[in-house]
């Protein structure tokens, strides 16, 4: 699909077909509980590339027509005096932004159920988690409310979610969508991504939220280039192309199920042209406790600021110190509480070096090993995006077992590549994802491969 064409089929889903959806669906909190807050009157603008078109901004991002909650009690009704740059771009783009979509708390989950305002069901399944934290985002798109949202990420919070609800999820190069305005959880790995219904939908998105911004010191200075993928204009697209697959994202654990499906796609991406070659990410095994000393540390610093003085619910206590400890302990989870206590923890005098140093180190590691891979003459990862479908609301209690869940995506974000899930079939009726990671700011190439591998597994679908 040319730019065009993408940005076309964008505009033929109107903010009237978006609310018929909703309706129908009970997107709000009497049904999926997607949404936190709507905006009925919003219609967009009547020119630009992404006239009338209706998104979906998750509520980590802020907005000055809606509240921006960070699914927590803490921030219940704030309304942000500033607006997200991503969000600005849209609206200028002439989006018309519907709604904020519910998320884990402070972005800190794997299934959507840490919200302080419930949990959201997958619209596939609703004895099902859509993922987590960009859920809300991901079952506005997956039950046709919207084409396009806007999630977040820090270790997997638009592919994860993107896979349990079977749409497409990118998060691109750390520094390529400004993070202004996007409330930080964890600043050197948060990215703002794009959640779609099609490849093409969410590359016209980013191609509109992406690029430079003086207002955040990590926003990269670099060109901007096409990033909705050209049509195919030969049986054989992807000539040339060499896709890595690492053996330390197919262990012999993994179900057997969804690793047919990954070597479906593998085939699929030989057969458009391209060389597979085995290829070894050795540290790979060490990036979720790398991922949850790193995060944990950096939130434990940048919740500080919710002490109920300017932001939020206030707690009235007898001195200063009782509001601050009354005003976080009714206003936050348990989930933020457990990782604001393992932050403040390895980043404390006696294990700062034992913990946050050694893994920022191991960090450096797995940052290398992907550039060399690259490097070698890769231009593209491929793995399964999360190790099982969407589990059950409830299933998963254990709070490892949970962070396991982004055993797959975490490094990305720990590397700062771009990174994405797109569905490549299902088990037991439920969405299974397929992930690209590519060369920083080669978004174009995995963008190519993945448009290419989409339209190559739908004809096998259809015949």
């Amino acid at each position: 699909m040319s730019q065009n064409g993408a940005f076309e089929t964008l505009r033929a889903h109107t903010v009237a077909m978006a609310w018929t959806a909703y309706d129908e669906v009970k997107a709000g909190p009497d049904g999926l509980n997607a949404f936190l807050s709507v905006d009925r009157d919003a219609t967009g603008a009547a020119s630009g590339l992404l006239a009338g078109v209706p998104v979906a901004i998750k509520d980590n991002l802020t907005t000055l027509t809606l509240p921006t909650t960070c699914g927590s009690r803490i921030l219940e009704g704030y309304v942000s005096p500033f607006e997200a740059t991503a969000v600005r771009k849209l609206r200028e783009a002439g989006a018309a932004v519907i709604g904020k979509t519910n998320m884990d708390e402070f972005a800190m989950g794997s299934s959507n159920e840490n919200s302080a305002y419930g949990a959201v069901k997958n619209p596939l399944d609703h004895t099902r988690v859509p993922g987590g934290s960009s859920g809300g985002s991901a079952a506005a798109v997956a039950a046709g409310v919207v084409r396009v949202a806007l999630g977040s990420e820090t270790g997997g919070s638009v592919r994860q979610p993107a896979a349990f609800c079977g749409i497409v999820g990118i998060k691109p190069t750390y520094g390529r969508v400004s993070r202004y305005g996007l409330v930080a959880y964890a600043s050197s790995l948060d990215n703002v991504g794009v959640l779609g219904a099609t490849v093409a939908d969410a590359a016209a998105v980013l191609q509109v939220i992406a690029g430079h911004d003086p207002y955040d010191s990590t926003s990269a200075d670099v060109p901007v280039p096409d990033l909705v993928p050209a049509p195919n204009s030969t049986d054989k697209p992807l000539a040339g192309l060499v896709v890595g697959k690492p053996r330390e994202y197919f262990p012999d654990s993994l179900d057997p199920r969804i690793a047919a499906h990954c070597e479906r796609a593998l085939q699929q991406l030989e057969r458009l042209g391209a060389e597979v070659r085995e290829v070894s990410l050795p540290s790979t095994a060490l990036a979720i406790p790398v991922y949850y000393v790193i995060a944990p540390a950096e939130a434990s610093s940048n919740l500080a600021r919710y002490d109920g003085v300017r932001y939020g619910v206030r707690q009235v206590a007898g001195d200063l110190p009782q509001m601050y400890e009354r005003t976080r302990s009714s206003g936050f989870g348990d989930e933020v509480t457990r990782r604001i206590l393992l932050g403040t923890y390895v980043l404390s005098a006696g294990y700062y070096d034992a913990y946050y140093k050694r893994a920022q180190a191991v960090r450096s590691l797995i940052a290398q090993e992907f550039a060399d891979v690259f490097s070698s003459g890769v231009h593209l990862l491929f793995t399964p995006t999360a190790p099982t479908p969407a589990f059950r609301l409830g299933e998963v209690s254990e709070p490892y077992e949970m962070y396991l869940s982004d055993i797959f995506t975490v490094t990305a974000n720990l590397a700062g590549i771009p990174a994405m899930s797109q569905p490549i079939g299902r088990v037991d009726g439920m969405p299974v994802g397929g992930q690209f990671m590519a060369a920083a700011f080669d978004e174009p190439t995995m963008l190519r491969a993945a448009a290419a591998l989409e339209h190559a597994l739908s004809l096998e679908d259809n015949t």
